[in-house]
């Protein structure tokens, strides 16, 4: 019944098809915006986007400083930006992320530790929303840096083509 329900609220969204997808909630009835777990059908083609990093937020700034790149949201905003419009490229749209990956690099007004709330507020904005409720698995990791100074957000992910 609850797959079916699933299902049905897929398709009823118009948020892309979850005929061939079951996503399973969180315990406890927790509202934070992931799913714990993920189920493509057999049959169901992935798509593996590769990772998406931010475009400058300030070119015109001194290269690879704060202004240039923007903090952890502003970065986020871009990252999503980016990978939406290819994402629409291959027919696709975030209500099809089955799992995702993010790296997030550690700032000095955090002692070092990523500025993960500044990621959710860009990340909520396309995800758990009333216009896209589909969640995906995701993991969310710190690491030491990325491919240029400064790039604080890098997300890659999974999606089932309906």
């Amino acid at each position: 019944m609850f797959r079916l329900l699933i299902t049905l609220a897929g398709l009823l969204g118009g948020a892309g098809a979850l005929a061939d997808v079951t996503r399973y909630p969180l315990p406890n009835n927790s509202t934070f915006p992931i799913a714990q777990a993920v189920e493509a059908s057999a049959g169901t083609t992935l798509v593996f986007h590769s990772g998406t990093v931010p475009a400058p937020a300030n070119p015109e700034a001194e290269q690879y400083s704060r202004e240039f790149w923007g903090d952890t949201e502003i970065q986020a905003r871009s990252v999503f930006a980016r990978m939406k419009a290819s994402l629409e490229k291959l027919n696709l749209s975030f209500g099809d992320a089955v799992k995702m990956t993010v790296f997030l690099v550690g700032v000095p007004e955090l002692d070092g530790r990523l500025d993960f709330d500044g990621f959710m507020r860009a990340y909520r904005e396309h995800f758990g929303t009333e216009a896209q409720p589909n969640l995906p698995a995701r993991s969310a990791v710190q690491v030491a840096g990325l491919v240029a100074p400064g790039m604080l957000v890098e997300v890659e992910a999974v999606f089932a083509r309906p």
